[in-house]
């Protein structure tokens, strides 16, 4: 029977009270109000005029009429209500009780309708009412509907990590979401003043009350953060212990993301492997970037890839003249093409091409005339490129030299590189065709420039990028593990793929010609550390669910990355996260011969006679532990 009626109620709770009968509802209470007070007034008997009264309130719900819609609080989810809906609905009533005051006053000194006459005391009495039983109704109701729901789905229990500010936001945003099952049963907090008191009845614990015990004792499901200030590496200190107890981990996000400054339920997400890179996330606001792609044609190489793509989707903010795609992996950019439309973008056009086809790419600079080229079109990964070192020569080399031409041939105004840590002392041909690429450019800017101004932007590993190891080792925890590493000690530098597509548009506005872009991205990151937090994220330990294999090193690979090379030397620019070093300009004219006779190779040379004269051009190119490793004697 019960089931029966809660099933009732649930689907009339499923849809939305319409405003007009909410502020019917309201008025029923304040007319029920008025009559109490003068209950109240009279001691409980009925010791006044009755006739009066009831000619009274018409009047008085005329009045609640106007108050209501003056501060809307008629508009309102009773459901959702919250600490801002009460602050209206006071408001409403404080005008009520002016409305009724200034009336009064009016009627007895111009001797009004005696209906225009209530007393003083029946107004502020009335007032008192309304507050208690207009804001007692809607939670009421609101807890009702609460209870309904959580007939359905099975409640989950949770601490908040952070007792300041953005710890008692986030308990008000659990709380007030009639549509969550949430239940908040305390606070962590580091600060020891407030551990063991109580905020909103609930206990402050410190993180090292937390143990298995506690845990089981008390129900524990997940754990929400809401420190606005923690530094990454407090992060994953956190994490790290609460992932230990088998706990679920969700992240308040920044104040800034908030929307129109209020946090809702939906933007508590799981916690990212981005947010726990052990460095501060890279955020830049340049409002110079409306001007400088505006009006404009701008081209994309490698338009589909992971950087591509997200630099498409950055640069549909803004208000170019047309933006044309180019890549030659024909269903990634078809796919790119189909969410542009669904997204309604505006004048951009795909086209499948291969920058190794000079007459192809200068046909479409001729048709489309683009002042800003971005150039992320690359072979970059690292062991098949060992392997096909012409391949990595014809893109990475042959490529960028045939975008670069065009680009000095068609007047383009500012070509961006986008290049690698792995060029700095490169130690695989992957890395070291990216160096000569920079080189390349740094000629152009020298000899071949003219308006043209060469811009290299280089950064570490992006996050979730295709072929990064991330999506690598995810694939590997679903099929069951191991995860592999190729050393316990090999550490990188990452940052997430928002953040590298935000550089490259910074060094297109920022950037004069000759400079290579940085950025500082704080302390390197263990890989072996990053698979046993992806692990943790996944809900699984290790060892015990998911192990790490040590597969040893790649050829080519290193232990760790550089972001500069010998001889480099970097300047601040106006973002303390950005740094700028000068291309080295020595030997230009050698340099382009040997560019030149690369780029004149053939698919049939042989893979050591290739390496062989990319090492020449780059002879800080040392090959480590590979086949081509004889080169270094």
């Amino acid at each position: 029977m019960s089931s029966n009626i809660n099933n009732i109620l649930k689907r009339l709770f499923d849809r939305y009270a319409s405003k007009w009968l909410v502020l019917l509802f309201d008025l029923c209470v304040v007319a029920f109000t008025f009559f109490i007070a003068y209950l109240i007034r009279f001691n409980f008997e009925i010791d006044f005029n009755f006739y009066t009264f009831l000619k009274q309130i018409p009047f008085v719900l005329t009045a609640a009429v106007i108050s209501f819609i003056i501060v809307g609080s008629h508009k309102g989810v009773v459901r959702f209500t919250g600490v801002k809906d009460v602050i209206n609905i006071i408001v409403g009533i404080n005008i009520l009780a002016t409305i009724l005051i200034i009336t009064t006053f009016m009627s007895r000194k111009y001797d009004f309708d005696y209906v225009f006459d209530i007393p003083g005391s029946i107004i502020y009495i009335h007032l008192l009412l309304n507050v208690f039983f207009l804001i007692g109704a809607k939670f009421f109701i609101k807890s009702i509907y609460k209870s309904v729901m959580q007939d359905y789905e099975e409640e989950t229990r949770v601490l908040i990590y952070g007792a300041g500010n953005s710890g008692l936001i986030t308990y008000e945003a659990l709380s007030n979401d009639a549509m969550s099952n949430i239940k908040v049963i305390g606070f962590i907090d580091d600060n020891e003043s407030k551990v063991g008191k109580t905020i909103n009845l609930l206990n402050v614990y410190h993180l090292s009350k937390l143990n298995k015990d506690f845990i089981a004792k008390n129900n524990i499901e997940e754990v929400i953060i809401s420190i606005q200030n923690a530094s990454s590496n407090r992060l994953l200190e956190i994490t790290g212990k609460l992932f230990q107890l088998n706990l679920k981990v969700k992240i308040v996000p920044p104040v800034q993301n908030w929307i129109d400054g209020d946090l809702s339920l939906g933007q508590i997400k799981d916690i990212k492997i981005e947010d726990l890179l052990g460095r501060e996330p890279i955020n830049i606001h340049n409002p110079d970037l409306i001007e400088e792609y505006d009006g404009k044609v701008l081209l994309i190489t490698g338009a589909a890839g992971s950087i591509g793509s997200e630099l498409v989707r950055k640069l549909c903010d803004y208000n170019y003249k047309k933006l044309i795609l180019v890549d030659n992996a024909e269903s990634a950019l078809y796919d790119l093409q189909q969410e542009l439309i669904q997204k309604k973008a505006k004048n951009f056009e795909a086209v499948v091409a291969d920058i190794r086809d000079s007459v192809r790419l200068d046909f479409i600079f001729n048709k489309y005339k683009p002042k800003i080229v971005f150039h992320a079109a690359a072979y970059k990964h690292v062991p098949l490129m060992e392997q096909n070192p012409y391949e990595a020569l014809s893109v990475n080399v042959i490529g960028t030299d045939n975008t670069a031409k065009s680009s000095v041939k068609h007047g383009v105004e500012k070509f961006i590189l986008i290049s690698t840590d792995k060029a700095v002392n490169p130690t695989n041909v992957m890395g070291a065709t990216k160096r000569v690429a920079e080189i390349c450019i740094c000629c152009k800017k020298e000899t071949q420039g003219g308006n043209t101004k060469f811009i290299i932007t280089r950064f570490g590993n992006v996050l979730g990028s295709n072929g990064s190891v991330i999506p690598l080792f995810k694939r590997q925890i679903e099929s069951g593990g191991p995860i592999t590493v190729t050393h316990k000690d090999v550490i990188r530098y990452f940052m997430t793929i928002p953040e590298a597509s935000q550089l490259v548009l910074e060094a297109a506005s920022m950037g004069l010609g000759g400079e290579i872009f940085v950025f500082d991205m704080g302390k390197p990151v263990k890989i072996f550390d990053l698979a046993v937090n992806m692990i943790a994220l996944s809900g699984l330990k290790y060892p015990e669910d998911i192990d790490i294999s040590i597969s040893g090193l790649r050829p080519g690979e290193k232990i760790f990355e550089e972001l500069l090379a010998d001889g480099e030397k970097t300047k601040p620019t106006y973002h303390e996260k950005i740094m700028i070093a000068k291309c080295k300009t020595e030997n230009i004219n050698d340099q382009e011969i040997k560019i030149n006779e690369l780029c004149s190779l053939s698919p049939t040379t042989q893979n050591i006679e290739i390496v062989s004269k990319i090492k020449d051009l780059v002879p800080e190119y040392i090959p480590n532990n590979s086949m081509y490793d004889a080169l270094n004697l």
